[in-house]
């Protein structure tokens, strides 16, 4: 098997994908411990920069000036350093995840922190049933929903979440960035944008930040165009508010992306109005 492969589009039980996927994220989980600089949030007022990107929108459509007093669910929340962020924003915060080794950093995180979160271990598909009670506002973000095979049902969790009048807030990569081939020189389409169904497989021995290789390279994920994204949310009852497209990412998706702020990376000049990076959405329960 080499160090990395193309994806390859496959037929795949949920389950069986999800063992996977779990697996490669406790693999991760002790790289990004190492590779996320989590030493920056010995700092009370640290926050990440995809926190401090999301908040000022978040707060907008909340109409109010800090998250203190408000219940937020951070769903997909991995070693916990935006769902810490949050808290430092005055949220009691939930966070939920997968992956059991994933929590153990965030656990320590917020131990190291004093930052008081409840940590959930859950298929974000099984949310409603591993969280207690109503929320405020449920938040997700980058990196997140290509790894879920059915978004309706990741809706309906969202959706039953929230208390009537609540908010979900929702930062991703662009699914048209997806489409490219990341490894060419160019701006060159490779993958789906539609989905069919299938999974698309990859076998990575790396990981999107820092050094290290992980025991479990396999993972599974799905495209999701922004039709199914938002068509998702509405036939889950939730009413959309805003829905934006950045040309930034808190992450280098290709080699060719510079880094045009601190812990934010874009096309080269010429070419930041052709493709989308990030897709952002708001929507209120009613």
């Amino acid at each position: 098997m080499s160090e990395q492969s193309t994806g390859s589009n496959v037929e795949i039980d949920w389950e069986q994908a999800r063992a996977a996927n779990r697996c490669n994220w406790d693999d991760r989980a002790a790289l990004h411990e190492r590779s996320y600089g989590i030493d920056a949030y010995d700092d009370p007022a640290y926050v990440s920069d995809v926190v401090e990107d999301d908040l000022p929108v978040l707060l907008h459509h909340i109409g109010v000036d800090s998250l203190a007093g408000l219940d937020v669910c951070h769903l997909q929340c991995h070693i916990g350093t935006d769902t810490i962020s949050l808290a430092r924003a005055g949220a009691r915060m939930t966070g939920v995840d997968l992956s059991p080794a994933s929590l153990e950093v965030a656990r320590r995180l917020a131990a190291r922190t004093d930052t008081e979160v409840t940590w959930v271990e859950s298929d974000v598909l099984d949310a409603r049933a591993a969280v207690s009670g109503d929320v405020d506002v449920v938040y997700t973000s980058i990196g997140a929903i290509c790894w879920l095979g059915d978004l309706h049902r990741w809706a309906r969790q969202v959706a039953s979440l929230l208390r009537p009048g609540g908010v979900f807030y929702l930062r991703d990569g662009h699914p048209m960035l997806y489409t490219l081939d990341e490894h060419q020189p160019d701006l060159r389409l490779r993958y789906r944008y539609f989905p069919d169904g299938r999974a698309t497989r990859w076998d990575d021995y790396g990981t999107y930040v820092g050094e290290g290789r992980v025991a479990h390279p396999t993972t599974y994920e799905w495209p999701h165009p922004l039709s199914e994204v938002v068509g998702a949310l509405l036939d889950a009852g939730l009413v959309l508010e805003r829905l934006d497209e950045g040309r930034t990412l808190p992450w280098r998706f290709m080699p060719r992306m510079t880094e045009v702020a601190p812990g934010r990376y874009a096309f080269p000049e010429g070419e930041r109005d052709l493709v989308p990076c990030t897709f952002t959405i708001v929507a209120r329960a009613r």
